[in-house]
């Protein structure tokens, strides 16, 4: 049986670091979907609106928001990136199938859990953290948010709001190539990982950005951290 598909409408698209957008829709009636899922949405080409292809992206809103949040990172002359840029307007109304993908957090695994990502890559993880912190769960979350820049470094107000209201929850931002002045970790996420969790034997990953960090991230989690694989999720993305 295909998956389902709708018709919602932009209500927000802004620019909430550098290169990075934050897209609101309507939420259409029927759409459902499970914290870590994606969706598809339907992206005509600038100069030929017959011409459409899909792209995904993972939902940053919670299942019970009244709304569909996305963070999309720009890529340079990239067809999703050009029709975001200079189409996506607000009351525009856009086709989406979903939801679609397996990233859910597993809570009959009773280890931690720890999150790393990198940029838009923290999508996913909005998403479940809107919805286990207020539904009470009490298990320790580390989040790691890796950037490229630190000029690239968003929604860090909400990250530190879960984390004022929340005790069990944790974030740590590093870059990778910090612009002056920035006086947080610089490196990458495994690495900021090992310097604030002495001890992995009770801990489930999840991996969530590029292909390349992903894998980077699983071989430093099996061959230098002992985590058995079955305790390692990844979704990777282009």
């Amino acid at each position: 049986m295909p998956t389902p598909s709708y018709t919602a409408t932009c209500t927000q698209n802004n620019i909430i670091a550098d290169g990075i957008h934050q897209i609101h829709f309507t939420k259409p009636e029927g759409f459902s979907f499970e914290a870590g899922h994606f969706l598809l949405i339907d992206v005509p080409l600038l100069d030929n609106a017959e011409d459409i292809q899909p792209r995904a992206y993972s939902i940053a809103s919670a299942p019970d928001d009244d709304e569909i949040v996305l963070a999309i990172k720009i890529v340079p002359n990239g067809r999703a990136s050009n029709w975001i840029e200079k189409q996506l307007k607000e009351g525009m109304e856009v086709r989406i199938q979903g939801p679609f993908g397996k990233f859910l957090l597993d809570p009959e695994v009773e280890k931690d859990y720890v999150m790393m990502c990198t940029a838009t890559g923290i999508a996913p993880f909005r998403s479940q953290l809107r919805t286990i912190l207020p539904a009470g769960e009490t298990r320790k979350i580390d989040l790691f948010f890796g950037l490229l820049s630190s000029n690239e470094l968003f929604w860090e107000d909400e990250l530190k709001a879960f984390a004022d209201e929340y005790p069990n929850f944790s974030y740590h931002i590093c870059a990778s190539e910090p612009v002056d002045g920035w006086d947080g970790f610089k490196g990458y996420v495994q690495q900021h990982a090992q310097t604030v969790i002495e001890d992995f034997s009770h801990k489930q990953i999840y991996l969530c950005g590029s292909p390349l960090m992903t894998k980077a991230v699983k071989e430093t989690c099996i061959n230098e951290l002992g985590i058995p694989r079955e305790d390692i999720h990844m979704e990777g993305f282009i």
